[in-house]
């Protein structure tokens, strides 16, 4: 065994803190021995919503569902079942992607950095004042770089979990592996409860630029399988898993990598583990039961929603088997934080940051001509979208100029990541571009052909359903197809084509034409891409392997919004160009 890894065991047995004095134990049981309770509570998937609070509309966060957001309830609701349960009989995690996601983490990462201000960041602050015991590394943590992380992970008084995160040149673990947390039992040995973080192994793609020969990112289950009997040889009555993954053993990414969504996996192959608390999929799962393969015995799983609308709620019932505390009953439940009020504690604490970040993004920044919506598309092309197209078009054609490159036409992709996005009338500010583009993205330019073209287009057009013609086309069926999101439905600008949705998949593509021309296969072209794009999120065909020209890790939000400050005027009729639309044997569909 390495020295650090010794080191880093060492420090996880000298770190397992007291958690505080458990109240009366519970009743007898039938055997005559007595049980003993824990609850173990879970967030995921914060992505900076500190507050309940919608930065893009500039009002108080509501949806259809009248779900709430933000450490501020999450922050109530653990009081209460404190309270409740007792401190000492409580634990509390998260399994990640915390400081990306809302203008507030933007502002702490880009215009005020952590790194440069020494301040602390909000979720720190948020996070260190509710009390978590442990959170866990999340894929978007490292959208900012490594610097901010660490600035981060040095201002959280819990302990920041990454197992499977190692060096790519020592191949020892970069993050804390575990945590291991002891409570004390009134006038009974203390229980010992093992915590084993692991995080997603589509970092090394979406992330690349910042991660590439620095981190590598381990398979889920194989990493589980070399630290759980490290926990348990430590002592754990407990064993969980916080992991930064889905559930339903699947990856956005082919197969060059780990499994991105291997939760349930890790509760079904490696033994030892008692529940996995798990994220990433943004799904509220209450409980989930998985049988292990090798022993037989029934592994818990909760995930609890996104951005704090749920907090899951694990409890245990521990009994004494052998002198030594065993699970004797477990279940889950994840609890809305829509019943329950802000703590203001958290609200005050929030104020400054919170003001800032709003100040900020109401500043205005141009004039538009006209409301420009992005209701309608994902299914029709529409200018608010090709202001995202003109904007990258022209970033990477100023770019190639005098490169060997430069003769190249320049196409442009983008996506709608928005269907509530809207330039108002009059004056646009800050949130409502930010609205328009919510990713943290960065752009590229790569060279494709015109069949590489074609088949791109054929894999993104898989996002409509098949309609026949004549058929009802019904606009909340019509997208969407196979579970694929918005974010993967990609537009090209620059060349002309129609999309069959009459046809099947990959036979949609008609005329796609250049300056009026039919594309040739062997015709090449410079196309504006963005980062998770290029880097292979979605798994698009040839992006991830075309020739980059282009790369100044340039922001595409923010290019949007400098764009806008230097000319003033948002003004369609200098960059809305109609260039694509659905078809059905030649008859448009809209």
């Amino acid at each position: 065994m390495s020295s650090r890894i010794g080191r880093v065991l060492a420090a996880a047995a000298t770190a397992a803190v007291a958690a505080g004095l458990l109240a009366s134990p519970a009743p007898a049981s039938a055997s005559g021995g007595h049980t003993v309770k824990v609850t173990v509570m879970a967030t995921s998937d914060i992505h900076g919503n500190a507050l309940n609070w919608d930065y893009y509309k500039n009002a108080e966060y509501d949806d259809s569902a009248h779900n709430d957001v933000g450490l501020a309830k999450v922050s109530t609701l653990v009081g209460q079942i404190r309270a409740d349960r007792g401190a000492g009989h409580t634990l509390l995690f998260d399994s990640g992607d915390t400081i990306q996601g809302t203008p507030l983490d933007y502002y702490y990462a880009k215009v005020e950095p952590i790194t440069e201000t020494g301040r602390t960041h909000p979720m720190a602050k948020a996070m260190n004042a509710i009390g978590y015991d442990a959170v866990t590394l999340g894929n978007h943590e490292f959208n900012y770089g490594l610097p901010l992380l660490a600035t981060w992970v040095k201002q959280m008084r819990a302990p920041v979990l990454g197992a499977n995160a190692v060096s790519a040149k020592t191949g020892l673990p970069a993050y804390r592996p575990f945590v291991i947390k002891t409570m004390k039992v009134k006038g009974d040995k203390p229980i010992k409860v093992g915590v084993l973080g692991l995080t997603n192994p589509g970092i090394a793609i979406w992330d690349k630029a910042n991660v590439e020969g620095k981190l590598k990112f381990l398979d889920l289950v194989a990493t589980a399988k070399k630290w759980v009997p490290v926990i348990r040889g430590l002592g754990a009555d407990v064993v969980m898993v916080t992991a930064h993954a889905g559930d339903n053993g699947l990856s956005s990414y082919g197969t060059d990598l780990p499994v991105e969504n291997a939760a349930a996996m890790v509760a079904e192959q490696v033994p030892g583990i008692d529940a996995v608390l798990f994220g990433h999929a943004h799904n509220d799962v209450p409980q989930r039961f998985v049988t292990n393969a090798v022993t037989g015995q029934q592994v818990l799983l909760t995930e609890p929603g996104k951005w704090g609308q749920r907090l899951s709620v694990v409890d245990f019932t521990l009994a004494k088997q052998k002198g030594r505390w065993t699970v004797a009953g477990k279940s889950s439940t994840t609890v809305n934080t829509n019943t329950v009020a802000e703590d203001p504690k958290i609200v005050a604490l929030m104020k400054d940051q919170h003001d800032k970040t709003v100040g900020y993004v109401n500043q205005v920044i141009a004039q538009s001509k006209e409301q420009l919506s992005a209701a309608e598309s994902p299914y029709k092309d529409t200018p608010i979208l090709d202001y995202i197209q003109k904007v990258q078009t022209d970033l990477v054609s100023k770019a190639i100029a005098g490169t060997p490159d430069a003769s190249l036409p320049v196409l442009s992709i983008a996506a709608p990541f928005s269907r509530t996005a809207v330039f108002p009338a009059g004056p646009v500010s800050v949130r409502d571009m930010a609205g328009l583009y919510v990713y943290d993205n960065t752009l590229f330019g790569v060279k494709l052909t015109g069949a590489q073209i074609k088949d791109y287009l054929e894999y993104s057009a898989k996002y409509f359903a098949q309609v026949a013609p004549g058929a009802p086309v019904d606009v909340a069926t019509l997208t969407n197809a196979g579970g694929t999101p918005d974010y993967n439905y990609d537009q090209l600008s620059g060349v002309t084509y129609d999309i069959d949705i009459s046809q099947p998949v990959g036979q949609r593509i008609v005329g796609l034409s250049y300056q009026g021309t039919p594309v040739t296969a062997d015709q090449q072209f410079v196309v504006a891409v963005n980062n998770y794009r290029q880097s292979g999120g979605g798994g698009f065909p040839h992006v991830a392997t075309a020739p980059v020209v282009y790369n100044a890790q340039v922001e595409i939000r923010q290019a949007l919004i400098e764009y806008a400050t230097a000319s003033g005027t948002i003004d369609p009729a200098t960059f809305a160009t109609p260039n694509w639309k659905l078809t059905r044997a030649g008859v448009p569909v809209f």
